[in-house]
């Protein structure tokens, strides 16, 4: 089936089987090296894309289901001014370790700081939960979108 939706802002035309996954077209079919795959359960996050704004899990979306929608990565956001200021903390306050994670982590932070500016380490903690990371225990990416959250109050 054929369908049609934006990536990054560029519409694409892709002709998709009815079983292709969401991680599947943008990683095999399209070059999106950012969008990883992981546990292919929607349990870990690193194949974390926005789907019309939304974080949600590309392992667990049908490629079928795209017709007419959004799709964005960490790609479609390098000249974003909140994505850059994000990207400037996590490397500042050492929240990148091996970085397997940190683009899913980078999209589920931009979701919430691009609807509230001033979270909770709290509402940052949920923000997050669906992303793992093996490196860095959280600690040091908290801290990292809390701290570009001030970066981008200051402006």
């Amino acid at each position: 089936m054929k369908v049609t939706f934006s990536l990054n802002k560029r519409s694409v035309d892709c002709e998709v089987s009815p079983n292709k996954l969401l991680l599947d077209l943008l990683r095999n079919d399209l070059g999106v090296r950012s969008v990883k795959k992981g546990c292919e359960q929607g349990e870990c996050g690193v194949c974390t894309v926005l789907l019309d704004g939304v974080p949600v899990n590309s392992c667990l979306v049908l490629a079928q289901r795209l017709e007419g929608r959004n799709v964005t990565t960490v790609e479609g956001l390098v000249e974003d001014g909140l994505m850059r200021k994000l990207q400037s903390a996590f490397m500042e306050d050492g929240a990148i370790q091996c970085g397997f994670c940190t683009p899913g982590m980078l999209l589920s932070a931009y979701a919430l700081l691009r609807e509230n500016l001033q979270p909770t380490e709290d509402q940052v903690k949920t923000a997050i939960e669906g992303n793992l990371c093996r490196c860095t225990g959280y600690v040091k990416i908290i801290e990292a979108i809390l701290d570009a959250s001030r970066r981008l109050q200051v402006e």
